[in-house]
């Protein structure tokens, strides 16, 4: 199979990639390196983390959005199926610019599904989010439940996503799956995202902001996971549906800090703030979906922070 991956430099996108080509399967990379967090990262995602791969992979540089870039995109590669990571990202700045958070991931991702069914790709799978829940109640979250009251702009994008998948789906035959993540974390992960920023902070000794009061509750997953359950997912070939991939837990924001704490060997220095908007109090995963075609997330929250600590130093020399 040729895949081609959306955001395929970003953190889910690029461990993907090294998955697909590690089984023999052929990539097509477009990223548009924005300045959302550290570029330099992103671009060590490819020169470092894919090195061993270089020559089995074409990356483009362009922006989902530019309906030209991406024809010839498809036209030259031709690809059978579709992992669609490329977005805007992040709850809290999408209050500030909800405009282009609406731009970049709905206008974006149709501009991409027009394509797919135009090019008879296989399968379009692309990444929703957690947030699409917003203050829902019930707990563990189904992909069943109502999900019509985002609490943030971006969540709603998510939500546009998969309204607009459902359409192409239903319309034109193209099937689709949406994958709802829940807080992802690990090597090579993203620096504006807490998971990533606590033991940053913790190790250097820096006070971190604690909000909610730290009672905040989610369910955290190990990226090996992420991208065990997103290759299940591919496989799959499902018609039209939606995805929790999600781990075993959910855990309280304190128990998680003390979790860095004993890593590290560190007591953090804990700025307690209230709840910030757009965030909710706790995300939880039904993931039986997921489950029943086999997959099943093996990493505990312990072992995956001690692995995310050792690519930390060694990636930033410490």
């Amino acid at each position: 199979m040729k895949y081609l991956i959306t955001g395929g430099a970003g953190f889910i996108g690029s461990a993907c990639a090294l998955s697909l080509m590690a089984r023999g399967d052929d990539v097509v990379l477009v990223d548009n390196f924005n300045d959302y967090y550290d570029v330099n990262l992103k671009r060590d995602r490819i020169r470092i983390f894919l090195a061993d791969y270089s020559d089995k992979f074409v990356l483009y540089e362009g922006d989902i959005r530019d309906q030209v870039f991406m024809e010839n995109v498809f036209k030259k590669e031709a690809p059978d199926k579709i992992l669609h990571l490329a977005a805007m990202a992040g709850v809290r700045a999408s209050l500030e610019n909800p405009t282009l958070y609406a731009d970049v991931n709905v206008v974006g991702t149709t501009n991409l599904l027009s394509l797919s069914q135009n090019y008879d790709v296989k399968n379009f799978v692309y990444a929703s989010s957690s947030s699409v829940y917003g203050a829902n109640a019930k707990v563990p979250f189904s992909e069943s439940d109502p999900v019509d009251h985002p609490v943030s702009p971006y969540a709603a994008t998510k939500k546009a996503t998969e309204l607009m998948a459902h359409t192409f789906s239903e319309v034109y035959g193209l099937k689709s799956t949406g994958l709802r993540f829940f807080t992802v974390y690990g090597p090579w992960g993203r620096p504006d995202m807490g998971v990533f920023l606590f033991p940053q902070k913790i190790m250097n000794g820096d006070v971190i902001d604690v909000f909610g009061q730290g009672k905040m509750q989610r369910n955290f997953t190990y990226i090996d996971d992420i991208v065990s359950g997103v290759i299940t997912v591919l496989d799959a070939d499902m018609e039209n549906d939606i995805v929790n991939i999600g781990g075993d837990a959910t855990v309280e924001l304190m128990d998680f800090i003390h979790a860095v704490e004993t890593v590290t060997e560190k007591e953090s220095k804990k700025n307690m703030l209230p709840m910030q908007p757009g965030d909710v109090v706790r995300t939880d995963a039904d993931i039986s979906k997921l489950r029943a075609l086999g997959w099943a997330p093996e990493m505990n929250l312990k072992d995956g922070l001690e692995r995310f600590l050792d690519w930390y130093k060694d990636y930033y020399s410490l």
